[in-house]
Formats: C-alpha cells, sequence, structure tokens
C-alpha cells in the first residue's frame, strides 16, 4: 500500500482501517544564540503623567485662536466670595439703603472689598415685604446672600404658580438658576437684608 503524501489524504472507506505509516520527527536545529546589535534597548512603558496633556499643560496660558480667548467674565465662586464680603460689611444698620423693598447699588462700604466686574445691590425689606429678584439673562450668574434678618426665595413659573421655595440660610450663598421669575419674601419679624452679586 502506497501513500501520496504531498495532498492532503482523504478518508476512504478502503483506508479508514488501514494503519498510517509512523513519521519520523525532522531533526530540530540546535539552538542559536541572540546576536548582539547596535540598536538600544525598548524602554519600559511610560509613567502616566500630565505632561503630554496640552489641554492640562497649557492650562490658563493665553491662546492662540480667537474663539478660545478667555472672557474675563467672574467665575460663580468670585460672585460668591463677593457677596460674602458684602454681606459681611453689612451687618451693621447704619450702612443698609435706606430705600425699602427694592433693589438698589450697595453702600460704598459693602462694594470696597469686590473687585473685578461684578455689580452689587442690596434691598432691604421690611417684614411681610417682597420684591421681584431682576433677571439677567440665561447666560449671567447671580448670587443672593442674607446679611440681616430672615427670608424665602420663591421660584415662579411664568402663569404665576409657585414652583419652589427656599430658604435663604445665614451664612449661605444662593447661586440663581438662568430662570427669571424669582420673588424675595421676608418671613421674619425684622428687616431682612439681602445682598445681589452679578456680572
Amino acid at each position: 500500500m502506497s501513500y501520496d503524501l504531498s495532498a492532503p489524504a482523504r478518508p476512504s472507506s478502503a483506508t479508514i482501517d488501514a494503519p498510517r505509516p509512523h513519521r519520523a520527527a525532522a531533526p530540530q536545529a540546535a539552538p542559536v544564540a541572540p546576536i548582539a546589535s547596535a540598536a538600544p534597548a525598548v524602554p519600559a512603558a511610560p509613567v502616566p503623567s500630565p505632561e503630554g496633556i496640552g489641554d492640562i499643560v497649557q492650562a490658563g496660558l493665553a491662546s492662540g485662536y480667537a474663539h478660545l480667548a478667555g472672557r474675563g467674565l467672574p467665575t460663580v465662586g468670585r460672585l460668591a466670595a463677593a457677596a460674602r464680603t458684602a454681606s459681611a460689611a453689612l451687618v451693621r444698620p447704619t450702612l443698609w439703603p435706606r430705600r425699602r423693598d427694592h433693589w438698589q447699588p450697595a453702600p460704598r462700604a459693602a462694594r470696597r472689598g469686590v473687585t473685578g466686574r461684578m455689580k452689587v445691590t442690596a434691598a432691604v425689606l421690611d417684614p411681610n415685604g417682597f420684591t421681584v429678584v431682576p433677571a439677567d439673562g440665561a447666560h449671567r450668574p447671580a448670587v443672593l446672600r442674607l446679611a440681616h434678618g430672615r427670608a424665602h426665595l420663591v421660584a415662579v413659573a411664568a402663569g404665576g404658580e409657585m414652583l419652589a421655595i427656599q430658604e435663604l440660610a445665614p451664612g449661605r450663598t444662593r447661586v440663581l438658576g438662568s430662570g427669571d421669575g424669582y420673588r424675595l419674601i421676608n418671613t421674619g419679624t425684622e428687616p431682612a437684608v439681602v445682598v445681589r452679586v452679578t456680572v
């Protein structure tokens, strides 16, 4: 019986039971030592660092693209810090604005510690008094801070129904959203002084 080793053998009914010849393993070549090359060794994997990320390395630097130029607007954190400084100056009743239930520029003592392009206004509300919080547009942040008394902020829909009521807690700054329907109500028994800081 002969076998053709050049083509793969297909089993047939005649060859299924036939024994296959034993193949001897081809002699293996002796192992060859690696050849030393003049190429430098491959460096280890780099350690992650922000050095190669342009957004992190160049943060705060001027950009060559006009559409990426900084606008110089104060952040919400700077507005909150300005409101904290202004409300601390309005602790004394002698510095409160004389006109009640209306927003007006804060006294000079309250604006003295505020730097940058920020507008500081204040309102003094009599007990059970209220005022409308002016709308500054969707892209202009505003913050409120209670300097004295007790007050609540009411969010009102365009139809006039109340959406939410939030207390202005002493020592806390409230960031206003983009909506324009806010009312401020004095819910205490003494005058409430509220500071508003906008861009």
